[in-house]
């Protein structure tokens, strides 16, 4: 595999520059289609964003019906929860306090359970089929198995490394599994992005001009974006 982004060019030994090159070339079997109405500024992180959470909610089946909870609501998590909506699934936000439940009521979910409240986790246990955790740093897994319902999947789609030490009794009880999702293929990309394009699901951003790279990449430390940056390429120029 060569990465379009920081990857070696296996003609020039360069790193590869994503976005960024000025031109690419590729065989036709990795070029993607994008529906001609969704917005072209805004269809970036669907390659990203998108297909990271699309395919753990295609992959497990979530249809019309299923009870999806999205744990985070950044980057990932806001896609997360406009393609489960599309989905047709009952969708909650997880969230540590109640500072983003105004947003995830806008971005269509139904509910919002905060994991920090023990009384509304309690009322919450084996209320979910499928949970897409979209966590991005080490933490405990064990506060959301006891959400799964029997044969429910907690799908972890945001750490890349160690998590907290596993309690495997709500796994045990319940027929319930812990498994994780990357990206995802050329097939499913464009089947998401067909699938985006027939429901209108684009990601939420913010346009700036290469100028503000440095104050953006400051801002998105801080987590002061909602929820994706995009750059306008033709301000190179300017």
């Amino acid at each position: 595999m060569v990465g379009t982004y920081a990857g070696k060019d296996r003609e020039t030994g360069e790193m590869t520059q994503g976005g960024y090159s000025k031109s690419v070339v590729v065989r036709e079997e990795f070029v993607l289609s994008i529906p001609e109405n969704l917005d072209l500024s805004r269809v970036a992180p669907l390659l990203c964003a998108g297909i990271t959470t699309y395919s753990p909610l295609h992959k497990w089946g979530v249809k019309k019906g299923s009870r999806v909870a999205v744990v985070g609501l950044g980057g990932l998590g806001h896609m997360a929860v406009k393609n489960a909506v599309a989905m047709g699934a009952i969708v909650t936000v997880v969230g540590r306090s109640e500072s983003k439940k105004e947003d995830a009521v806008k971005l269509g979910a139904q509910h919002y359970l905060v994991s920090t409240n023990d009384d509304e986790m309690k009322k919450s246990l084996s209320a979910f089929d499928v949970i897409i955790d979209t966590v991005p740093v080490k933490h405990d897994l064990s506060i959301y198995t006891p959400l799964l319902d029997i044969d429910g999947a907690l799908i972890i789609v945001g750490q890349v490394g160690p998590v907290d030490e596993l309690n495997t009794v709500p796994l045990l009880m319940g027929r319930r599994q812990v498994a994780g999702s990357l990206i995802g293929g050329i097939a499913e990309t464009q089947q998401m992005l067909d699938f985006c394009g027939e429901n209108n699901v684009l990601p939420e951003c913010e346009m700036i001009n290469i100028d503000e790279i440095n104050s953006a990449y400051e801002r998105m430390e801080k987590s002061d974006v909602r929820y994706r940056f995009g750059i306008d390429m033709e301000s190179l120029s300017a």
